[in-house]
């Protein structure tokens, strides 16, 4: 009863969680209004998150239960990723061309990072090189549903990319930026690997009839079992990663995927449909837009208004997004897709926010990255999600399959 109570230890709370929650019921409302320009809600999100903030208007305040929302949120989110990821949709062709272009963007990225730190512009190269190379594949999957376009090959192309430049920088966070030196680092990445590829296996067994018979039944009754197993999945695997002191992403990205195997087994492809419709309720519903807000929250507003020299690299950080991100997809997808698709694939994985803010916020911490240039790393992650996905699509050639709805399937 703390939490509620006038006087308690989180009397705050419940006037912090109004706004949020106030925030993102009106951001898809707001970003419907613009016919001819579309807003992602992410970005409305994250900007109304830093108006009232402390560093704008001061009305929402972040505490432990606020801040443990939106971490989850964020689990959630890449939890989400790598459910969405069909594997043998991404095999072959797919996947080695977005494995290529991520290699490539993480050497153009590394090298641009070193000649800002060289410059003197930045503390680290690698935390900003990093930064660089990431692709908002949450972001991206939503407006990649809504267009009808998930399931055609432009889509694959982007889920395969989206895939790359997730995992890997969520690795690279593990072993490079974890603290830990390197050696160590890999040998408890290699253990959470291996306790991975088990779950993973293990998903993919034909799972008891009593199991796969509750998750049925319960689907569509108070009991909702699968869901409550997803929960379960991510809560198990980001303890699993923090436990090795690795980045809990990772553990909220294997936890997608073995949940995803479990599903594929344990259900038809209509019961499929009816699972990622409800975690999405829970997802971009609640959890998701509440961790946008509180990014807003915690972006430092000030750092970059107080910092000419941090107001001047926020294009130059937009302009290394495109450059990292997109110049590698335009010269490796030459034969496997046409020019205005290529240039509009490019666009898309050139979008990144939400490990951007993460790899930030461990450079702050760690005192490898200034205020000022995180703010501006953030704040050209935002307006590359404002900025290239609307682009992209007015690129886009050829048809489109339109999303079903489980009644339709």
């Amino acid at each position: 009863m703390l939490l509620w109570s006038h006087g308690g230890v989180h009397s705050s709370t419940l006037p912090t969680l109004l706004i949020i929650f106030t925030i993102t019921t009106i951001t898809p409302i707001v970003a419907d209004f613009p016919k001819h320009l579309r807003i992602p809600a992410v970005v409305l999100e994250l900007v109304l998150g830093i108006i009232v903030g402390s560093h704008v208007l001061d009305w929402a305040k972040r505490d432990e239960i606020v801040d443990i929302l939106a971490e989850f949120g964020l689990a959630l989110l890449i939890f989400l990723a790598g459910f969405e990821i069909d594997f043998e949709a991404l095999r072959g062709t797919p996947l080695k061309l977005a494995s290529s272009a991520w290699g490539c963007s993480l050497v153009l990225g590394l090298v641009a990072g070193f000649v800002i730190a060289w410059s003197g512009l930045a503390l680290s190269g690698i935390v900003v090189g990093l930064a660089l190379t990431s692709t908002a594949l949450g972001t991206l999957l939503p407006i990649l549903r809504d267009s009808g376009r998930l399931v055609t090959p432009f889509g694959v192309h982007v889920l395969a990319n989206g895939a790359a430049a997730e995992f890997g920088p969520i690795i690279a966070i593990a072993v490079v930026l974890g603290g830990k030196d390197p050696g160590r680092a890999t040998a408890t990445l290699f253990a959470f690997v291996v306790v991975a590829i088990a779950a993973v296996w293990l998903s993919l067994r034909t799972p008891p009839e009593r199991l796969s018979r509750l998750a049925r039944t319960t689907l569509t009754t108070s009991g909702q079992l699968p869901i409550r197993i997803a929960i379960l999945m991510i809560a198990a695997l980001v303890w699993w990663a923090a436990k090795l002191e690795l980045d809990i992403l990772l553990g909220a990205f294997v936890a997608g995927v073995v949940f995803r195997g479990f599903s594929q087994t344990a259900h038809d492809h209509e019961q499929l449909h009816v699972i990622e419709s409800k975690l999405d309720a829970v997802g971009f519903g609640f959890l998701i837009p509440f961790f946008f807000v509180v990014s807003g929250m915690k972006f430092d507003l000030h750092a970059l208004t107080s910092d000419a020299g941090a107001i001047a690299k926020l294009p130059l950080f937009l302009v290394l997004l495109l450059v990292v991100r997109g110049v590698p997809i335009l010269v490796l997808y030459r034969s496997a897709l046409d020019a205005a698709n290529r240039r509009a694939l490019a666009l898309m994985s050139s979008a990144g926010l939400p490990l951007i803010v993460v790899i930030t916020t461990i450079g702050v911490d760690s005192g490898r990255m200034k205020p000022g240039n995180a703010a501006a790393l953030v704040g050209a992650g935002m307006l590359s999600v404002l900025l290239f996905p609307s682009l992209a699509m007015s690129l886009l050639t050829g048809d489109v399959s339109p999303r079903k709805s489980p009644q339709d399937s």
